[in-house]
């Protein structure tokens, strides 16, 4: 596996005195879980965050991921498709081996704002919106929240061990960082294949 496109583990861990409590940062191809009473946060443009958590045991954890420009949503097997896919089993395959069960577990899932231009193909907010569904749906993962797509980018906080989500919209933010991170994720996809397997738990 490319380390450009390969998923990691959040390493931006902080104490969030807002909420008072431990918290993880994730960016553009990160993800991270935990059983412990932390905070997950993330800024979302037209990138994806899936939060997924075991209802009853409240491991969790959440991934930020974009699929490739040009992808062809309608073949399940594209490339940009078998990215999303291995973004997704990921980080379920790392909440199973930490004790969480398949039954139990639910998603909530946001992004996929229309703030990047330049994109060739369908807007790429809206794919990667489409596909979170899609995935979660054939995983028969239930989703009990979503704030997908519309033109502003978000800032997700995610509470894991209670399944609490905050998402402020960014509505008068400049937010030049944001466009410039998601960019430079993106060009990194486009030049890299995705390969490796996936396990299926």
């Amino acid at each position: 596996m490319n380390p450009a496109i390969e998923e990691q583990l959040a390493t931006n861990l902080y104490y969030d005195r807002t909420f008072d409590c431990e918290a993880a940062k994730i960016l553009p191809g990160e993800y991270y879980f935990t059983n412990r009473p932390m905070l997950i946060v993330t800024v979302l443009g037209s990138c994806v965050a899936a939060c997924i958590r075991d209802r009853i045991s409240g491991v969790g954890g959440m991934n930020h991921f974009m699929l490739p420009d040009g992808g062809d949503a309608s073949n399940p097997m594209s490339v940009s498709m078998r990215y999303g896919a291995y973004a997704m089993e990921v980080l379920i395959n790392q909440l199973l081996k930490a004790g969480a069960r398949r039954d139990n577990l639910e998603a909530k899932v946001f992004g996929g704002g229309n703030v990047l231009r330049g994109f060739t193909s369908m807007n790429v907010g809206e794919r990667n919106a489409r596909f979170v569904l899609d995935f979660l749906r054939s995983e028969n993962i239930r989703v009990v929240a979503e704030d997908l797509n519309d033109v502003h980018p978000r800032k997700v906080y995610f509470f894991p061990q209670t399944g609490k989500v905050l998402v402020k919209k960014l509505k008068q933010l400049n937010n030049y960082t944001l466009v410039k991170r998601e960019q430079d994720y993106a060009s990194r996809l486009k030049s890299n294949e995705v390969s490796g397997e996936i396990d299926l738990f």
